[in-house]
């Protein structure tokens, strides 16, 4: 929906420019999602009618776009912080993403890539520690997954296979 907006005016900055200026300077510092902006102009007073204006000019001009911050938001998370689909879903929820944008996202990420992704999470910790208590570590492991919203099913398989592994690869 576009709202037209009124003509700018020459003296003070308008309430207007004003949300302009204070979205720009939060995009400056990381791409943001409209949800995410329309929180912060309705935190600091803005209107509706100045907001949507505001909103509806940055989503033309290419400045916000949801599905493109979706993606980008998966590719990173998914690949620096090791989060699952679920975990990632999530996170774009709380952010305002639309569901059927969380959807075409995700779909990048199958069940194959997360299983994989798990697996060199676990070998990479593995590495470090010290096998001489085994549950300790299998804790350890198991938590460090389950944070990054791995399901308990998946998590226990790696686990344990992970395990297994390195118990071979350390006895040669």
């Amino acid at each position: 929906m576009m709202t037209s907006c009124p003509p700018p005016s020459i003296s003070e900055p308008s309430r207007e420019e004003q949300a302009r200026a204070l979205c720009l300077r939060l995009l400056t510092a990381r791409s943001r999602t409209r949800a995410e902006l329309h929180g912060q102009l309705a935190k600091r007073g803005y209107p509706e009618d100045v907001s949507a204006c505001v909103l509806d000019r940055l989503t033309a001009v290419g400045l916000v776009d949801d599905a493109d911050f979706a993606e980008q938001w998966v590719q990173s998370r998914h690949t620096r912080a090791g989060k699952s689909r679920r975990a990632l879903a999530a996170e774009l929820h709380t952010k305002g993403v639309d569901n059927d944008v969380i959807t075409t996202a995700l779909a990048g990420i199958d069940a194959g890539a997360e299983r994989d992704r798990a697996e060199e999470l676990v070998r990479a910790k593995l590495r470090r520690e010290t096998l001489t208590d085994e549950a300790r570590v299998t804790r350890r492991l198991v938590g460090m997954l389950a944070r990054r919203g791995y399901s308990q099913n998946l998590t226990c398989e790696v686990v344990f296979a992970e395990l297994d592994a390195e118990r071979e690869r350390r006895r040669v």
